[in-house]
């Protein structure tokens, strides 16, 4: 850069690549870096990479353009057209080190490549490490739903390249795979793609944010405002980029600052043609719309799976012009609330903890929702620690929590781990009784597989008990205490349904086996009902 001659150096090197990838003749796509600064300057030389290719026999299609990002980039318009000038000629473009450059989420949302690759930094120990887990999990949402494919760099260990894989990710490169080498790596050892089974209750919660906290209640102008004081009103803005069409508080179009300006000056008499008409004869564009209380995971999958390079939408509430949203604030959105989740999240099962289950209550009383709540809680759980180990106590935590995400699916409600052995559920289903019913069964019948067979035969195990005397314990069961919907209804506040389900967590608990207790705020008239394999008890959480 000293001697101004990065962009020679970058040229020679891309032509050693192509000469190279040509020799290996070898189906893969050839990734080539790219700095922005050398497609910037004043005298860079369009058509050389194409001339590499045609000499070395190279199908345009087969090469992305990588670009990586070491320096701020601020003149977006000429990015969009060095980028669709590759386009042109078949390329495919990637964005390099997402999240560890300047700019890397306003190039994305501006280029719309075909793959996104992620900084290692956020690969690094993802396993570990909430934040970073839900940060990449919300760039793979987004990126799905822009078919765009992320990659994961830095990939060097089992543990992160499972994890990366449950996430959804479908590329990874890294030490995990192999070391960098002169020689081609043509096979790599089919046992490193062996994972565990997955988890995808881990994997899922976006939380229970709305449309309403990314929305920007930017002023809109009507149909009839003349094209020339849409031009000033940029010109005299230059961070505005969206201006909504509104009238009568109803929404008919989103104006481009981008595409309006390249269509009015196209032509060299644009502004005599066009300054006095109305913006309305303008436009050609039908917006999305999106209402201010749709959650922000059923935005990011119906808006942005139909989006174009415009990357903005209109949000309305009742109906009524409320706001425009964007990508970036719908990734931003996302990304606070999963790093909101990490705070709260039970460190085993990763479940929302206490804190989102009592918001998400809050949230179904104040809208007069209907809904149950279900406490479940194992019955014999420190005997079969004590006897078995701590981690086989995980395994059955981790069970629990596997068939009550499989059985609860998102649309139907929520499932919590408020810590120990105690998980809540919320279920805004009508059959949450028959749901409930089916989870006792189910767990009746997998609980064998964590036990000795002689211990399974037997009926149970012995050990002490909490005075330290020997006693025998029946196989682990769940005990489960049910609010009713019309118990719910009564309820002002989260506290008022916990103390419910506190006790009749208890009630549950006084049943032998498998079984639950219905609390319906009678007291004097409880419902309780025995069967082989289950009782129907109320729920109760803490």
């Amino acid at each position: 850069e000293r001697y101004d001659l990065s962009a020679p150096l970058e040229f020679l090197c891309r032509e050693l690549t192509i000469q190279r990838y040509a020799n290996l003749d070898i189906r893969e796509k050839l990734f080539i870096n790219v700095s922005p600064a050398v497609l910037l300057e004043p005298g860079f030389k369009t058509g050389e990479t194409l001339r590499y290719l045609e000499q070395f026999g190279v199908d345009p299609r087969s090469v992305v353009i990588e670009l990586t990002e070491h320096q701020p980039t601020d003149d977006y318009n000429l990015m969009r057209e060095a980028v669709n000038h590759y386009r042109s000629m078949g390329f495919e473009i990637a964005l390099d080190d997402l999240g560890a450059g300047y700019s890397g989420l306003r190039l994305w949302s501006e280029l719309l490549p075909e793959y996104v690759k992620i900084d290692k930094h956020f690969i690094s120990g993802l396993h570990e490490d909430q934040v970073k887990l839900n940060f990449v999990r919300s760039i793979q949402d987004i990126a799905s739903s822009l078919n765009c494919n992320v990659i994961a760099e830095g990939v060097e260990t089992k543990e992160e390249f499972i994890t990366v894989e449950k996430l959804g990710i479908t590329h990874a490169q890294g030490y995990y795979f192999a070391r960098p080498a002169v020689a081609t790596i043509e096979n790599v050892d089919s046992t490193l793609f062996v994972t565990a089974r997955p988890e995808q209750h881990n994997l899922d919660y976006v939380g229970n944010a709305t449309a309403a906290c990314i929305t920007r209640a930017i002023p809109p102008i009507s149909a009839d405002t003349p094209i020339s004081q849409v031009m000033e009103l940029f010109q005299q803005n230059t961070e505005l980029t969206i201006l909504p069409l509104v009238d009568h508080q109803l929404a008919s179009g989103i104006i481009f600052r981008d595409l309006f300006l390249s269509k009015l000056f196209s032509s060299r008499y644009g502004i005599e043609l066009y300054g006095k008409k109305p913006i309305s004869t303008f436009i050609d564009h039908t917006p999305f719309y999106v209402d201010q209380n749709t959650p922000l995971a059923k935005v990011s999958k119906s808006v942005t799976s139909g989006m174009r390079s415009d990357h903005a939408f209109i949000i309305t509430h009742n109906g009524e012009y409320a706001g425009v949203g964007t990508l970036l604030d719908l990734l931003e959105g996302i990304t606070q609330q999963q790093i909101q989740h990490a705070k709260h999240a039970n460190p085993l099962t990763l479940l929302p903890g206490s804190v989102p289950i009592n918001e998400q209550i809050n949230q179904l009383l104040a809208s007069k929702t209907a809904f149950s709540i279900g406490y479940f809680d194992l019955d014999n759980f420190k005997p079969f620690n004590d006897v078995y180990s701590y981690s086989a106590g995980d395994d059955i935590i981790k069970a629990v929590a596997d068939l009550l995400f499989q059985s609860i699916p998102q649309e139907d409600g929520q499932v919590g781990h408020i810590g120990g052995d105690d998980f809540i559920v919320i279920l805004t289903c009508t059959d949450w009784l028959e749901r409930c019913q089916s989870i006792l069964q189910s767990f009746e019948a997998i609980v064998p597989r964590y036990y000795k067979q002689e211990d399974v035969t037997a009926g149970g195990i012995h050990s002490e008990n909490r005075t330290g005397e020997k006693c025998f314990f029946p196989l682990i069961s769940l005990s489960v205490g049910l609010i009713s919907p019309e118990a719910t209804e009564e309820c002002r506040s989260h506290v008022e349904i916990a103390d419910m389900a506190s006790a009749a967590k208890k009630m549950a608990k006084k049943i032998s086996g498998n079984s639950f207790f219905i609390e319906q705020r009678l007291p004097s008239n409880p419902v309780i009902t025995n069967s082989a394999t289950y009782t129907e008890n109320q729920l109760a959480f803490s």
